[in-house]
């Protein structure tokens, strides 16, 4: 399959399937980004990095919450999470990245056999936690009506530094109505631990992108008439750090392509 496999070329209807179902279909291979997928369940980032870079990231993480909200953090070794029930984050999701001092080395549907005993996994929220509450309150998520990942771009504001950790925050753009901004940014404001309200909305160029339709991850998203880009944090920012950083190894989720947890979306919401 390819890096861009169509949600309804695995599964005709990817929104009502349990988190369990889905896990399975990508254990056995299957690979698509998730936005949409396992409706009402959460979806988390994957930063896999030795114990001895463990610290980094984690600090790099409290010092930048906005887009690095640390959900779970897993024993050395260890390939299970108290967020899903027997998960494999080896298997589970549905395309990895492989680095080696900040190159990329491989972009497999699993990391079996490059798995070691010293590794620490960071789950970090994601912002497609929040996409259900908008959808629910009339909000269009256009890149999961157009089939597409999520548009995601590296701004020029610099997070602040840890250890060895360093790197620029990384955002998520979603178009929406101009009459639904301040919606969106209400209810997303309820997630404070899945990136929250929006950093920005409205002209690019503020976070020093230059053009929309040459997202640095994922895919561009075509915007409808009236709509304004909404920009909030991304959990891809730990993984541009690490890309920056340059640690000998290092595993990341292929950026749209996440941990589906059996967490509700409602369990992070603010009462």
């Amino acid at each position: 399959m390819t890096a861009h496999t169509r949600p309804e070329a695995l599964t005709p209807r990817p929104e009502e399937l349990t988190p369990q179902e889905a896990r399975e279909i990508f254990r056995k291979g299957g690979s698509s980004p998730t936005a949409g997928w396992c409706a009402s369940h959460t979806q988390v980032n994957l930063i896999t990095v030795p114990a001895d870079w463990a610290y980094d990231v984690l600090l790099f993480c409290q010092r930048n919450p906005k887009p690095c909200p640390v959900l779970d953090v897993t024993e050395p070794g260890s390939f299970s999470t108290a967020l899903a029930a027997g998960a494999d984050l080896r298997t589970d999701v549905p395309r990895y990245r492989v680095w080696e001092h900040g190159r990329l080395v491989d972009e497999p549907c699993d990391v079996i056999d490059v798995w070691r005993k010293d590794l620490v996994t960071f789950l970090i929220g994601c912002s497609f936690t929040f996409e259900a509450a908008l959808t629910d309150a009339g909000i269009p998520m256009r890149h999961v009506d157009q089939g597409r990942n999520v548009a995601m771009y590296r701004t020029s504001r610099q997070c602040r530094p840890a250890g060895r950790m360093r790197g620029r925050l990384v955002v998520s753009m979603r178009p929406v109505p101009a009459d639904l901004v301040g919606v969106a940014t209400r209810i997303s404001a309820m997630m404070p631990s899945v990136h929250g309200s929006p950093i920005h909305a409205g002209d690019p160029g503020a976070l020093g992108i230059e053009d929309l339709a040459r997202p640095d991850f994922g895919d561009p998203v075509d915007a409808q008439p009236g709509d304004v880009p909404v920009f909030w944090a991304c959990g891809v920012t730990p993984q541009a750090a690490l890309m920056a950083s340059r640690p000998p190894f290092a595993i990341t989720h292929a950026p749209g392509y996440m941990l589906i947890t059996d967490a509700r979306d409602t369990d992070y919401r603010l009462v």
